[in-house]
């Protein structure tokens, strides 16, 4: 135990003294800091896994004092609580609250976390930059298009950074691959993309309706949605089950690669979207998203296909969870735990770039609960991207636009497949060419009194 603590005291002397190694490039705390004496005031929304994950991570790299956090679970709370005091420098517990609308009314955050339930992503968001903080908010930004217009309207009315947690874009191996193999144009001309997800990954089953326990205020956890009854905690991968909560495995896990598909390819919106699936195979249960499903994302001279089915064996076994981008002169594949280009000339070398791990670097990243151990490296290098654009007022490479872009397009995939038809979104106007009922489906009703978000109003 002594050498533990020795250790633990070494690790905290370290990161300090490369927090402040960090933040001296940035300047004296100047950006937008309300006391540049003191250390970044944190708040987080959600303090299940990802949102405490991402939490840690942004105490790994920056001199931040965590002042609140929030969650409708006491349990999760005041676990949260308890870690985040052992974490962070001044050893001191944050305030709790249970509905972030408290915890924004003094006004005194520099940056907030949101790591809670898709449905509350958007306004939680847009509270936030109008109390003052700037935003890291997990992905998919929203559960309907305008959502996200009102999302990116909010960052840009109020002069705020909002990043976005799809950290592809911030995952060494990636950003390497980017560079060697398509910068460089070893892929010569690109025309065609592929991206997927075989993870058998979508909860099932027909949970007795239970009453709903003491430490969980459901109605507030509910907040915009619809009232489900109560048939258990719906954390983790429970909510994620239902489209009340979220736009399926396509809004949670194609978002990612199309993102990044689209960061490795300069693109911008898809000219048009179009998509089939259902629920294929596993029809029984009360999961009410797709177990099946492919989306054509059409660019210029370019289609970027995406599949999921939450059953069976993947086309690739050593990419289950991937894009590939196929070139003239070659292949690229890559994921978040490696990344493979295959040449078409067989006189020239094949290249493989490999997930980087820093375990030694960061040994508190081995006794995190549920803790990615691949992911971990590229949160980081999202957060200290995330501060140097509150620093130089400029946008993150997960700019709050970029995000709507890519969660938009999955969102209207699934409106795609629901309608049968292909949809062409023109974002100037706000809606689906020619198509009034895809349009009105571009803004689902809020279960009151909470009132859904509107760019112009916002």
């Amino acid at each position: 135990m002594e050498k533990n603590q020795f250790d633990k005291n070494r690790r905290s002397f370290m990161k300090g003294a490369s927090a402040a190694m960090l933040l001296s490039s940035f300047g004296t705390y100047g950006f937008e800091l309300r006391n540049t004496a003191k250390p970044i005031r944190v708040g987080l929304i959600g303090t299940g896994w990802y949102g405490t994950s991402d939490l840690f991570k942004l105490i790994q790299v920056a001199d931040v004092n965590v002042v609140a956090l929030c969650d409708v679970d006491s349990k999760f709370l005041n676990d949260a609580a308890e870690q985040v005091a052992q974490r962070q420098k001044s050893g001191k517990k944050p305030k709790l609250y249970s509905d972030y609308r408290k915890m924004l009314e003094k006004k005194d955050l520099d940056i907030v976390l949101i790591g809670s339930p898709d449905h509350w992503h958007a306004l939680q968001m847009i509270d936030a930059v109008k109390a003052g903080a700037h935003v890291y908010v997990q992905k998919p930004i929203s559960v309907d298009v305008m959502e996200g217009e009102a999302m990116v309207a909010a960052a840009r009315k109020y002069n705020k950074v909002v990043q976005v947690g799809t950290q592809r874009k911030s995952t060494p191996h990636l950003i390497d691959a980017k560079k060697q193999i398509v910068d460089s144009g070893l892929l010569g001309k690109i025309k065609h993309v592929e991206m997927c997800c075989y993870f058998h990954m979508r909860a099932n089953g027909n949970p007795p309706l239970e009453p709903v326990p003491d430490f969980l205020d459901y109605e507030m956890w509910t907040g915009p949605a619809p009232l489900r009854p109560y048939d258990g905690l719906p954390h983790r991968r429970w909510w994620r089950t239902f489209m009340e909560y979220g736009n399926g495995i396509t809004g949670d896990m194609c978002v990612h690669m199309y993102d990044t598909v689209r960061w490795m390819l300069d693109l911008g919106w898809p000219k048009k979207i179009s998509a089939t699936g259902g629920i294929y195979v596993q029809t029984e249960g009360k999961s009410n998203i797709a177990d099946t499903q492919t989306a054509i994302f059409e660019h210029d001279d370019l289609n970027c296909v995406w599949q999921h089915r939450s059953w069976g064996t993947p086309a690739d076994p050593e990419y289950p969870w991937s894009f590939k981008l196929y070139g003239e002169k070659g292949t690229l594949s890559g994921s978040t735990m490696q990344a493979d280009f295959v040449p078409y000339d067989k006189d020239v070398e094949p290249i493989h770039f490999d997930v980087l791990y820093e375990k030694e670097e960061y040994p508190e990243d081995l006794v995190e609960k549920d803790n990615e151990l691949n992911a971990a490296p590229a949160t980081r290098r999202h957060m200290k991207d995330f501060l140097a654009a509150i620093e130089n007022g400029s946008r993150p490479i997960a700019d709050i636009e970029e995000g709507h872009i890519s969660t938009a397009s999955c969102i209207l995939a699934n409106l795609s497949m629901e309608l049968g038809r292909p949809l062409v979104y023109d974002p100037k106007t706000r809606t689906v060419l020619d198509d009034p009922e895809a349009t009105k489906k571009l803004q689902r009703d809020y279960r009151g009194p909470w009132e859904h978000p509107h760019p112009d109003t916002v």
